[in-house]
Order: structure tokens, then sequence, then C-alpha cells
């Protein structure tokens, strides 16, 4: 068997054991706040297709646009019936598709390199755990590779399909976050000190060179980039004000980056999550594996040395990538995890060349064979914390990743509201007052989008009773027992965030004669 064929096989076994990771219970974990409001975002583009870009929240169209396009290829129900596994399951696509855009890149990391990378990236458990988030972050890194993968190819052929397959890549990274404007940089950045480092090689008598950039080839990759953010920014041309919505909404983001926010945290939170997290009686979390491999090919590419068939330069440039990303995030004040994806993601790259070294630097087999063992040791220990993070730590808050993350007992509240609508005459038209400040009511509008009679307040409005109401303690004022009883308080988001039910009391009489008798009436 050639070796090119073997590696694709090896690749495409790294998938496998990605859709391993990923697939398996993947509707359990509660939607997490920002996960919700993706729900709904695309709700509005499925049911009415129609979708408007904010400048100030929620991030580009991408996500919602590609969630569509799976949603029509594989005929999704109706908004009301879709459910956790299937949104997820875009995000869990765009994490396994990191995978198989990785023989495009394969001449730079070497084929070993380049299966080390795929396995790597199959059990990493940050891109384990938010490729099974349905929010932007794994379509951003997604096309990040995309547009490299392209800007590599044409560096090498200087053939104008790679290049224009690098400014789609650019357009869509565009169309997905805000943040691509830091990706871009770093990479222009660590472009730039690598041709540096190239020249400073050549005046040592290492000769390097780079037929000359065609301008026209260029131009033609920065107007795909345009067309691209223009049509999904305007909503394939229906909302002619998204393209300069796109522009405006730095300011906002500029000034959230530094602002007053409970996402400021120190420079090290994104290492400190990544390298050793241990909180109250949970395990240590780590990746230090992927990370100590990475600094073997980082030296393997500075000294030109045992690079296991890698390109010293293409190396040279993840590492400053990396680095300059790095930088970029820990010195922004305002942080959230699912961020780390973006420079975490050349780093595990690094890491597959690094193995192959560690591997190829031992001439007699049974050491080389010793080395491989330990490596894939390194592998299924990556894995083993990718699957408890995935299964019993899903959302607790002792794992590094489950930031923020919505308490399992929003389930049970949800269970409650939707047992109450069972037993009321109107089904899911019975009224629903949900009040809580600043928004602490999601992810609640994703999970009781089939009541059509709901109000959503940010304040306890004038007249507060309803069949059902949902209420923040914060807001909580005294109820008239008589038309409210209090059937419980519900975690909402550790550790203090709560939410309590007050129901009818005609209706309570209703749900608790049904569930003693163990009748449940069906909804209208």
């Amino acid at each position: 068997m050639n070796r090119p064929l073997l590696i694709l096989i090896l690749v495409l076994g790294a998938a496998g054991v990605a859709l391993a990771l990923r697939c398996p219970r993947l509707e359990e974990r509660p939607m997490h706040n920002d996960e919700a409001v993706n729900a709904i975002k695309f709700g509005q583009l499925w049911q009415q297709g129609g979708y408007r870009y904010d400048p100030n929240e929620h991030h580009g169209p991408s996500l919602y646009y590609a969630t569509l396009a799976v949603g029509r290829l594989t005929g999704a129900p109706d908004f009301d019936h879709y459910s956790e596994n299937r949104l997820r399951l875009v995000t869990v696509l765009f994490g396994m598709g990191l995978i198989l855009l990785l023989p495009l890149v394969a001449d730079g990391l070497g084929l070993k390199g380049t299966a080390w990378a795929a396995l790597f990236t199959a059990v990493s458990p940050a891109f384990v755990f938010y490729s099974r988030y349905f929010i932007h972050e794994m379509l951003l890194v997604f096309f990040t590779l995309l547009a490299l993968a392209g800007g590599w190819r044409y560096w090498r052929s200087r053939k104008v399909g790679w290049i224009l397959l690098a400014g789609a890549g650019v357009g869509l990274m565009d169309a997905t976050k805000e943040t691509f404007v830091l990706t871009l940089a770093a990479a222009g950045m660590a472009l730039g000190l690598n041709l540096a480092w190239s020249r400073l090689v050549d005046a040592s008598g290492s000769p390097s060179k780079v037929p000359p950039l065609n301008r026209r080839h260029l131009a033609l990759a920065c107007l795909i980039w345009a067309v691209l953010a223009i049509v999904l920014f305007s909503s394939f041309f229906t909302n002619a004000a998204g393209p300069l919505d796109s522009l405006r909404s730095y300011l906002p983001w500029i000034q959230r980056a530094e602002g007053q926010s409970p996402h400021i945290h120190p420079w090290y939170f994104y290492l400190h999550r990544l390298l050793w997290f241990h909180k109250g009686n949970g395990p240590v979390w780590t990746e230090v594996p992927v990370f100590l491999l990475a600094v073997v090919a980082v030296f393997a590419g500075f000294r030109r040395r045992r690079l296991a068939e890698a390109d010293a330069s293409f190396v040279r440039f993840l590492a400053f990538f990396a680095l300059t990303l790095i930088a970029c995030y820990s010195l922004i004040g305002y942080k959230t995890p699912w961020c780390l994806l973006s420079f975490w993601h050349p780093v595990v790259l690094l890491a597959g060349v690094g193995a192959a070294v560690l591997v190829e630097s031992y001439r007699p087999e049974a050491v080389k064979i010793g080395a491989r063992i330990l490596v894939l040791i390194g592998a299924g220990y990556l894995a083993c914390q990718a699957w408890q993070q995935d299964t019993e730590y899903a959302a607790d808050p002792r794992n590094p990743y489950a930031y923020a993350q919505t308490s399992s007992d929003i389930l049970d509240l949800v269970s409650a509201v939707e047992g109450l609508a069972k037993v009321s005459p109107e089904g899911y038209e019975t009224e629903v007052k949900a009040m809580a400040p600043e928004d602490d009511y999601w992810p609640l509008p994703w999970y009781l989008r089939r009541f059509k009679q709901i109000g959503w307040y940010h304040k306890v409005p004038e007249d507060p009773y309803a069949p059902i109401i949902i209420i923040s303690p914060a807001l909580q004022q005294p109820l008239d027992e008589s038309k409210a009883h209090l059937m419980g308080f519900y975690g909402l988001r550790p550790p203090q965030t709560r939410l309590a039910l007050f129901v009818d009391p005609q209706l309570w009489t209703k749900w608790l004669s049904a569930h003693s008798t163990g009748v449940n009436s069906d909804s209208k």
C-alpha cells in the first residue's frame, strides 16, 4: 500500500474516532444560553425565511445558513420539533471537517505528522467538547484551516484556484465571527516573521526561493472574500444594511472587550483551563501532552532537523501563528473559554508534527515502537478526559469548558411546565409569563418555544398573573396566594441564579390530581 493512501486511511480512521467521541448523548447536556440564542435566531430563518444581522449581538450568519442547509438536506421537521441533537450535529460535522481538511496540508505537516495531527484533533477535549456546542467557534476554526490550506497550496503551486479557495475561507471567517480579524492579523504577522526568519537562514547559507506573488490573483481572492461576506451579511441581498452593519459591529465589541463584564479574566485564563484545571473535588484536566509535543515540533522546525518530512517553513509559520494568537487572546480582558480554539488548533497541528518527530528520532525499531505506544497512551488519556467531559461532567462547573453552563435543574423546570400544559384545557396555548432581569431566563425561550402565549419580561409587569409564572427571585414580589401557588425553585446557573415557578391554583389542582392518579391529558 502506498504511503499517501495509508495516511488517507488513517485520517479517515481519526474522523471515525472523532464521531465516536462527539455523537453519543449529544442532547443530554442542557442548552447553554448562547446555544439557545443561536437556536432561536436560526428558528426565525427556518420558519420565516428571513434573517437580519445584529451588529451588537449574536455574531455572523454562517452558523444559521449552514444549519439551514443541513436542515434542508436532511428533511428536518418544523422548528417546534427541532432537537438539540439535530442542531449540535451541525457543529459536530464542522469539527470532523477539521480532520478531513488535513490532507490539503499534508506536505506541510509531513505524512506521519498529518496522521498524528488528525488523531489529536479527534481526541483533544477542548475540540470534542465545543464540537458539541451550537455556537460559532467551530465554524470559525474550520474556515480558518480552509483559508490556510488554500494559502499554503497556492504558496506551493501558484495556481489561482488555491488562492480563490483561501479567499473563500476568509470570506466565510468574516461571516462567522468578528474575532476573525485577530486570526487574520495573526496570520499576516506570522507570515511576515516567517519570511524574515527565512531571509536570515538564507543569509547563513540555506537559500530559500519564494516565487513572486501575483497581484491579480490576490485581488481575485479579495473579491471572493468580499462577495461571500456581502451575500451572507445581506441575507442574500434582502438586507441592504447588513454588510455595513458588519463593519459597525466592531465598536460595541471593542467596548465590550475591556468593559465591565463577568467575563473579564486574567491573562492566564485560557492556559489555566488547557494545561492544569482542578476545581473542588473534581478530576484534574490537562492537555499537556498536546502542548509538550507541540514544543518538540517548534524546536525541530527552527533547527530544521529531524522534521519527519514536515516542511520547516510551515512548522515555523504555525508556531508564529499560535504564539501571536495566544498573545492576542491573553491580552484582551474579555474571555470566554471557547475562544481558545482559534489558537489551540495550530498547537494541535504542531503536536502532530511533534509526535512524528519524537517517533522518527529513534533508530532502533523497538524504541520507535515504544515511542509510538507512549504517544498513543497520551492520546488515549486525552480521549478519556473528552469522554468524561461529555458525559459525567458535561454540565458540571468542575469541567473547565462548562463555562456559565445551564444547570440540569432547568430540565426539571421545563418538564414541570410541559406537565402543566398537558392538564391545561389550553395546552400549549396556556398563557405563560417569564420575568428575570437582564435576560436571565435564557435558555428557556428555546425550551418553551411550543408555547404560543408566552411573554418575556425584564421587570415585573403591571399584571404579573398568568396560569404559569416563571420569575427570578431578584424580581419576586409578594404574590396573592389565591392567584399563584408556588410550585418550586429551580437552579438556572451555578452558583446562585434560580427561577421560581408559580401556578394558578386551579391549574395546580388539576396537575396534582393528574399526577396522583398517573393520568396525563394530551395537550391541545
